[in-house]
């Protein structure tokens, strides 16, 4: 009887360790997540058309936290443990960059850096203009967008080059749209000027009540791969339909 009291005993204390083993394994895994997401990676998904056709609704990639260096914004939640930027490093006209709104510091979005401090940044008549130059604007092949009825919509389709040399597309829903036509924008110090690629639907920096200029604290980091695409209104965690709702050519395509 002594002897199964023991064995009993020994095998509580046994599950004991298992369990203890198993959370801490747990606690490992979570910590070195939130250091890779913190230091190096973070993933996101495309929720809205505003980067079309570079970047699509259901496209998830992945962006480097340490491109720009660390501000608070690179940590999880926010906390206000320190201001400004440490081992910081500017981004570059055309990097396209997360970043969180400046109007609530927590929403985060997505758009191409197209002003850097001192720049003026005005659009006429649809083109944009950089410190009074205006970008070289080619038209090329239609975007064919199918709507959910499975009609198939052309949208007028232009390369930019940006004066870095950076060359990018973008689409042009509305001839002389709302924001075809704006006042010289003037980038603040220590602020970027941020636009959408499909540039008749993305709230940027054009509608300074929403977005406006975006500190340089406010970046999170740099988008560098498509690491998984799923057709619009599709869910990536619906494996079963990934044969024909997965969007292959994309995946693990370079920005």
């Amino acid at each position: 009887m002594q002897d199964e009291r023991q064995a009993g005993v020994a095998e509580t204390k046994k599950e004991e360790g298992g369990f203890l083993e198993t959370l801490r394994v747990i606690a490992h895994a979570l910590i070195i997540a939130v250091v890779i997401r913190t230091v190096l990676f973070q993933p996101f998904s495309i929720p809205s058309g505003s980067m079309k056709e570079t970047l699509l609704v259901g496209d998830y990639l992945f962006v480097s936290k340490y491109s720009y260096g660390y501000s608070k914004y690179s940590i999880p939640f926010s906390p206000p443990l320190f201001s400004g930027r440490i081992m910081g490093s500017e981004p570059e006209r055309g990097d396209i960059v997360v970043f969180k709104l400046p109007t609530d510091n927590a929403t985060d979005y997505i758009k191409r850096v197209i002003g850097l401090p001192g720049d003026k940044i005005q659009m006429i008549d649809g083109v944009l203009q950089i410190n009074g130059k205006p970008v070289p604007k080619e038209r090329i092949d239609d975007w064919i967008e199918e709507e959910p009825s499975g009609r198939k919509v052309r949208i007028p389709r232009f390369k930019e080059t940006l004066p870095n040399g950076v060359v990018h597309e973008t689409l042009d829903l509305t001839p002389n749209g709302f924001n075809d036509n704006t006042p010289v924008y003037e980038v603040p110090a220590g602020h970027f000027f941020m636009m959408g690629d499909n540039r008749d639907n993305s709230t940027d920096s054009r509608v300074q009540s929403a977005v406006g200029y975006v500190p340089y604290e406010n970046l999170v980091g740099r988008a560098e791969i498509i690491f998984f695409s799923v057709e619009e209104g599709s869910h990536a965690w619906a494996f079963w339909e990934w044969p024909w709702s997965v969007r292959w050519s994309r995946i693990f395509n370079l920005l």
